[in-house]
C-alpha cells in the first residue's frame, strides 16, 4: 500500500486529524498573540508591577518541560481538584499558557530596545504622540518582532504533537492509530513529515526573509 492509497483509504480520518489540529493551534495562536502582546505592552510600561513578574513566571516556564507541565495539569491538578476536563481544552491551555509568556517575552524587549534618539527626533520634528506611535514605533517594532514571532507560532504547532500523549484526537494520534491498524510506519509517518514540511517551511522562510529584509540594529541609525 503506498502512500497515496493510505491517504485515499484514511482521508476521512486524516481530515477529521487535521481539523482538530487547526482548531487547537487557533486557539493557541489567537490568545498567545493577542494576549502575550497585551502583556509584553503592559509589561514595557509598568516594568516593576507587570514586567517583573511575568519576567518571573515566564523564567519559571521555562525550566519545566512542556511535556510535564502538560501532564501535570491534566493528571495530578484535575485529581486535585476532582473535575474532569476534556483533554483538548488541556492542551489548549497549555500551551496557550506557553505561547502568551514567549510572546509578551519577545514584545517587551522589543519595546525596551526601541531606541530613544527615534522618539527624541519625532518630538523634535514636532509629530505628535499618536503619529510617533503609529509611523515609527509601530512599524519598526512590528519588523523586529514579527520572524521571531512567526517561528515561535511554527513550535507551537510542533508542540500541539504533545496532545496525542493525553488522547486528543490531533493529527499525529490519528496517524499513530492508521498504523497501529495496517502497519506502514513508512509510508505514514513519511506523508506526515511531508505535510509538516509543506506547512512549516513556507513559513520559516517567510520569517528567515523577514528577519534578513528588515531587522537589523536600530542602534546603528
Amino acid at each position: 500500500m503506498s502512500v497515496l492509497d493510505i491517504l485515499i483509504n484514511y482521508h476521512t480520518a486524516f481530515l477529521g486529524g487535521l481539523a482538530v489540529t487547526l482548531q487547537l493551534c487557533a486557539i493557541i495562536w489567537i490568545s498567545g498573540i493577542v494576549l502575550g502582546a497585551a502583556l509584553g505592552l503592559a509589561g514595557a510600561q509598568q516594568p516593576l508591577w507587570v514586567g517583573a513578574p511575568s519576567r518571573l513566571f515566564s523564567f519559571l516556564l521555562g525550566a519545566v518541560p512542556l511535556l510535564v507541565f502538560l501532564f501535570w495539569l491534566h493528571y495530578p491538578v484535575q485529581a486535585m481538584f476532582n473535575v474532569v476536563i476534556d483533554p483538548f481544552y488541556t492542551s489548549a491551555f497549555t500551551l496557550s499558557v506557553i505561547n502568551i509568556f514567549c510572546v509578551a517575552d519577545i514584545v517587551r524587549g522589543a519595546l525596551n530596545d526601541f531606541p530613544k534618539q527615534y522618539l527624541f527626533a519625532a518630538k523634535v520634528t514636532g509629530l505628535t504622540r499618536r503619529q510617533t506611535v503609529l509611523r515609527i514605533q509601530l512599524p519598526l517594532i512590528l519588523r523586529e518582532v514579527m520572524p521571531p514571532l512567526l517561528l515561535l507560532q511554527v513550535s507551537m504547532l510542533h508542540a500541539s504533537l504533545f496532545s496525542s500523549l493525553i488522547s486528543v484526537e490531533e493529527l499525529f494520534r490519528v496517524a499513530q492509530r492508521i498504523n497501529a491498524q495496517i502497519y506502514r510506519p513508512v509510508e505514514i509517518y513519511t506523508a506526515l513529515g511531508v505535510f509538516f514540511l509543506a506547512v512549516c517551511l513556507p513559513v520559516n522562510g517567510f520569517a528567515y526573509w523577514l528577519k534578513k529584509r528588515f531587522t537589523r540594529n536600530m542602534s546603528e541609525h
